[in-house]
C-alpha cells in the first residue's frame, strides 16, 4: 500500500494548488465586489453549477463509475474498454446537453427554487438568471471532465485530474481583474468565466485521455450494458454521497430569507472549511477508491479492511488539527483573507461565525469522503443512500430550529449536525457487516490526536487575539502574523504528537 501515499500526495499537490488559487480568486472577488445584492446573485448562479462540479469531480459520480471502469479495464485487449468509453461519452454528453437546455429554460425556476427570497427584488432575481444561464453550461462541461478524470484515475493517473480546478480558479481571476471594468455590469465577468472555464478544463483533459489510446468518439448508445450500469447507479450514488454538498445547497436557499449577505458569509465560510477537506479528504478517497475496488475484485477483505482503517487513522491524525486550527483561526483568517473597503468588520466577524460552525463538522465532512468508497467499490449504492436521507433529514431539521436564534451560523451548524449523523451511520454500516474492523490501537490515537490538537488550539486562541486587533492591522501585518501562526500551530502539533507517543510510521499504510 505504499503507493497510496504516492497516490495521495499527488491528488493533494493539486488539490493544494487549487485551493490556494481559490482564495486568491475569493480575496478578489471579495475586494472587487465586496458582499451586496449582486455578489448574493453570483454565489445563486454558481452555487447550482458548483454544486454539480462537487457532486461529479470531487465525489459520487467518479465513486460510482471507477468500479465499472476497472472491471473493463481488466477485460483482455483495449477494444472492450474503448467501446465502453465511446458509448458513455456519447450517451451522458446527449443527457448533459437536454439536461442544460432544459436548465436554461427554466431559470428562473430554479432561481425560486434554490433562492426564493430572491423574489421580493426583481432587480437581483432577473440578475441571478441571467447569470445562470451563462453558467449553467459548466455543469456539462465539467462532468464531461470528470469522466475523462476517472478514466485517468482508473490508471492511477491522479494528477492531471487534481490539477484541473486550478483553471477554473486563473479563468475567474482573470476576469473579475480584466473583463469586469469593461462591462456595464461588472458582476457578469464572473459569469462568463464559470462558462469559459468548464471548457478550457474538459479540452486540457483530452491530450492526456489520447495519450492512453482512450480518446472517446462519442457514440450514442443507451443500450450498452455498461452505460446501463453506470446510469442505474448515478442517481443513488450522488445522493448517498452528496448529503454534505445537498445541506450546504439547502443553506444557501434558507439564507436568501436572512440579512442580506448571510448568503456571501456562508460562502466564504464554506470556502475556508473546504480546504482541508480538497487538500486531505478528496485526496484520500480518489487515492483510495481504485485500491478497494482492486481488493473487492480479488477477494481480499482484510487488505479492503487494512486500507480503510489507515485511511481512517489519517483522517483522525490531520483532521482534528484542521477542524480545531480552522475554529481557532476563524477570526485572523476571515480578516486576513478578505477584509477589505467593500467587505468590512461586520462582514469579517460575520462570516467568522459561519466558519467556527462549519469547523466543527470537518472531521466528519473527511471521513464520509473515506467511508463512502467504502460501498461503492462493493458496488452497494443502497446503504449510503438510506444513511443520507437520515442524515438530510436530521439536518434540515437542525437548520429550522437553528436560524432562528443564531441566524446563518445556525445553517451551518445544521449542515455540521447533518454530516456528523452521515458519517457515524457510515461507519456503523460497515463494522455492523463486517467490512471494517479497526486495528487495534485506536483509542490510544483518539486520545493522542485530541490531546496534541486541542493543546495546539489553546496556543492559538491565546497567541492570536481579538479579531478587532486583525482588522486593525495593516494588510502585510495580517499576512505576516497569519502565516506565523499557521506555522507555529502546525509545528506545535507535531511537536505534541511525537510527545504523545505518535511516531511517523503510524501515518503509513
Amino acid at each position: 500500500m505504499a503507493s497510496l501515499l504516492a497516490s495521495m500526495a499527488k491528488v493533494g499537490s493539486g488539490s493544494f494548488l487549487s485551493r490556494v488559487l481559490g482564495f486568491i480568486r475569493d480575496l478578489v472577488v471579495a475586494r472587487v465586489f465586496g458582499a451586496d445584492a449582486a455578489t448574493d446573485a453570483f454565489f445563486v448562479a454558481f452555487k447550482i453549477p458548483n454544486f454539480a462540479r462537487r457532486l461529479f469531480a470531487e465525489g459520487a459520480f467518479s465513486a460510482a463509475l471507477v468500479p465499472i471502469l476497472h472491471e473493463y479495464r481488466e477485460q483482455p485487449g483495449l477494444a472492450v474498454l474503448k467501446r465502453f468509453v465511446d458509448d458513455m461519452a456519447g450517451t451522458l454528453g446527449a443527457a448533459l446537453l437536454l439536461l442544460t437546455a432544459l436548465g436554461i429554460l427554466c431559470a428562473p425556476i430554479l432561481i425560486l427554487a434554490f433562492a426564493p427570497g430572491f423574489g421580493a427584488d426583481a432587480s437581483q432575481f432577473d440578475l441571478a438568471v441571467a447569470m445562470l444561464r451563462l453558467t449553467l453550461p459548466y455543469l456539462l462541461f465539467i462532468t464531461l471532465a470528470a469522466f475523462a478524470g476517472s478514466i485517468l484515475n482508473t490508471y492511477e493517473h491522479f494528477g492531471v485530474p487534481a490539477f484541473t480546478p486550478v483553471l477554473l480558479n486563473l479563468i475567474l481571476i482573470g476576469c473579475a481583474l480584466w473583463l469586469a471594468p469593461n462591462l456595464e455590469q461588472p458582476i457578469l465577468a464572473l459569469a462568463w468565466g464559470v462558462l469559459i472555464a468548464g471548457l478550457v478544463q474538459l479540452a486540457f483533459l483530452l491530450p492526456f485521455l489520447k495519450r492512453l489510446g482512450l480518446l472517446p468518439r462519442p457514440r450514442l448508445n443507451p443500450r450498452d450494458p455498461g452505460v446501463k450500469r453506470v446510469f442505474r447507479q448515478i442517481g443513488p450514488a450522488i445522493l448517498g454521497g452528496s448529503a454534505g454538498q445537498i445541506s450546504l445547497l439547502l443553506n444557501t436557499l434558507l439564507a436568501s430569507f436572512l440579512t442580506t449577505g448571510s448568503i456571501s458569509w456562508l460562502y466564504y465560510a464554506d470556502r475556508l472549511m473546504e480546504f482541508p477537506l480538497g487538500i486531505l479528504a478528496v485526496a484520500l478517497g480518489t487515492a483510495i477508491m481504485p485500491r478497494l475496488s482492486q481488493r473487492h475484485a480479488a477477494r481480499d477483505p482484510a487488505a479492503f479492511s487494512a486500507t480503510l482503517d489507515w485511511a481512517l487513522r489519517l483522517v483522525l491524525l490531520l483532521g482534528l488539527p484542521s477542524a480545531i486550527g480552522l475554529l481557532a483561526l476563524s477570526g485572523p483568517l476571515m480578516a486576513t483573507l478578505f477584509h477589505s473597503a467593500e467587505f468590512g468588520g461586520e462582514d469579517v466577524a460575520m462570516a467568522a461565525r459561519g466558519l467556527m460552525a462549519y469547523s466543527l463538522g470537518v472531521v466528519a465532512f473527511m471521513a464520509i469522503k473515506v467511508l463512502i468508497p467504502g460501498y461503492y467499490a462493493r458496488q452497494d449504492i443502497g446503504t449510503p443512500v438510506r444513511i443520507a436521507m437520515v442524515a438530510l433529514s436530521v439536518g434540515l431539521i437542525a437548520n429550522l430550529v437553528l436560524m432562528v436564534p443564531l441566524g446563518h451560523a445556525g445553517l451551518a451548524l445544521g449542515t455540521t449536525i447533518a454530516a456528523t449523523v452521515n458519517a457515524a451511520l457510515l461507519l456503523r454500516g460497515l463494522r455492523r457487516e463486517g467490512i471494517y474492523r479497526p486495528a487495534r490501537g485506536w483509542r490510544r490515537r483518539l486520545v493522542q490526536g485530541l490531546t496534541a490538537s486541542l493543546a495546539m488550539g489553546l496556543l492559538l486562541s491565546w497567541g492570536t487575539g481579538p479579531t478587532a486587533d486583525w482588522i486593525a492591522a495593516s494588510g502585510a501585518e495580517r499576512v505576516w502574523n497569519l502565516v506565523t501562526w499557521i506555522l507555529a500551530g502546525g509545528l506545535f502539533y507535531v511537536a505534541a504528537l511525537g510527545a504523545t507517543g505518535v511516531r511517523p510510521g503510524d501515518l503509513r499504510p
